[in-house]
């Protein structure tokens, strides 16, 4: 059934709820995890003169109100939903998903639960059987689609936005255009804005045809001072940056922060990748304000993405960590604090790829990014941590790789290609 099908006569009130999702709590107002489909929901729901609430499930409770910090209104103890969604977002945090449903479908035993979200859509038939959940809803809801959610709902000073749905581009590891098949985009923007602060949402922003137009509306609204900061999730099609060099002016003009692209591709695609990323430069963005997504634990090695490494330190950028799941991964278990290791029975691990190797390049792209926002030519944990005697830290903090190994013992050389294997200091030992 359609989402709408579900709304009868008689519905007076529907309970909207976001999964207790892993999510690090200095994470849980940030742009990638805002429940955007459910404040949709609710802006379509009050429309028709429906009551909505919307809860973070949490610790089997209903007293966890979006960690009393998202929920802007207080709930009324007599609530009683004629109708509950919860939504979804990766397929291996499926589990708790299906804890949310369980639950309420124990405390509402006669209210029917359905699921939507990014897992439902990708794995309909999975979501059904093990959510045991009432109705699957896939892709989005069109009748909500053109009305401004309800950011009443949540304490946040941005907004989200689509100028597109679907991708112009079908890569292997993306699940896009199953969850969005049809290519859709908007020739304006302006009326959609109520906050200062915009995220972008679009799987591939610049491909949208009306994006300079766009853009022209976002220059217009900055120098009025309507908006103050723009950032889009997702990272820039190069393809069309080098076609269009112009697009990446009017995102300075605009205000965009923290342009991203993509290297999904082999080390032969350095020279491509450096044109993009000067055109971005040419454009009036620093290096170290861009990143580079980079696709890990699939099909290329350790030893090429870890080349790739060196090549964006050469080039002073950044490395957004981006390590591959498969679309039909139910699971991930992985822990970045297990000192003894994990296997394949905790999470996906590429054939090309092991444990250590994984854990290898995590711990290289951290320290990396370091050494680039900071424009350091080492990076130490112990001076990190604040280990090392001031006098000490402050003496060596700018001195380069060479000079700084001799005086600090866990100095760390980001400008050069590391094996998986390498010895590295052990910071409990350091007294």
């Amino acid at each position: 059934m359609l989402f709408e099908d579900w709304i009868k006569n008689d519905t007076k009130s529907v309970l909207l709820v976001e999964p207790d999702f892993p999510i690090p709590n200095k994470s849980r107002n940030h742009e990638n995890f805002l429940p955007i489909g459910l404040l949709k929901l609710a802006s379509y729901l009050r429309t028709k003169k429906i009551e909505v609430k919307l809860v973070r499930h949490e610790n089997n409770s209903l007293t966890g109100d979006f960690n009393q910090l998202r929920l802007s209104i207080a709930p009324k103890d007599d609530f009683s939903p004629d109708l509950i969604c919860v939504t979804s977002i990766f397929t291996y945090w499926s589990k708790y998903v299906a804890e949310a449903v369980s639950y309420y479908k124990t405390l509402y035993p006669k209210v029917p639960v359905l699921v939507g979200g990014i897992y439902a859509s990708l794995l309909p038939q999975h979501c059904k059987e093990y959510t045991k959940c009432d109705d699957v809803i896939c892709g989005t809801v069109e009748a909500a689609e053109e009305i401004i959610p309800a950011y009443d709902l949540v304490n946040v000073d941005y907004q989200i936005i689509h100028t597109t749905r679907g991708c112009i581009r079908r890569c292997g590891c993306c699940g896009v255009y199953e969850i969005e098949p049809q290519w859709t985009y908007k020739e304006s923007i302006k009326d959609e804005i109520v906050k200062k602060k915009i995220v972008f949402y679009d799987n591939n922003l610049i491909a949208n045809p009306y994006i300079k137009d766009i853009l022209h509306e976002l220059i217009e609204l900055k120098e009025q001072r309507k908006i103050s900061y723009i950032e889009s999730q997702s990272g820039f099609d190069g393809r069309i940056l080098i076609k269009k060099p112009e697009i990446a002016t009017l995102l300075k003009q605009a205000g965009l922060k923290n342009p991203k692209i993509a290297w999904d591709g082999s080390l032969k695609e350095a020279e491509n990748i450096y044109k993009q990323i000067s055109i971005l430069t040419e454009a009036g963005y620093k290096a170290k304000e861009i990143s580079v997504f980079m696709l890990y634990n699939y099909d290329l090695d350790y030893e090429e993405m870890e080349y790739k490494r060196v090549k964006c330190f050469d080039w002073g950028v950044q490395i957004t960590d981006c390590r591959f799941r498969p679309l039909d991964s139910t699971f991930d278990n992985y822990s970045p604090n297990k000192t003894k290791g994990q296997c394949s029975k905790d999470y996906y691990i590429h054939p090309n790829w092991t444990d250590s190797g994984i854990r290898k390049f995590r711990r290289n792209i951290r320290r990396h990014n370091i050494c680039v926002r900071h424009e350091t030519e080492f990076h130490s944990s112990l001076l990190e941590r604040k280990k090392i005697p001031i006098k000490k830290a402050q003496e060596y903090r700018g001195a380069s790789f060479e000079i700084a190994v001799e005086h600090i013992p866990d100095a760390w050389d980001p400008k050069v290609f590391h094996i998986i294997d390498e010895i590295e200091y052990d910071r409990s030992k350091f007294k």
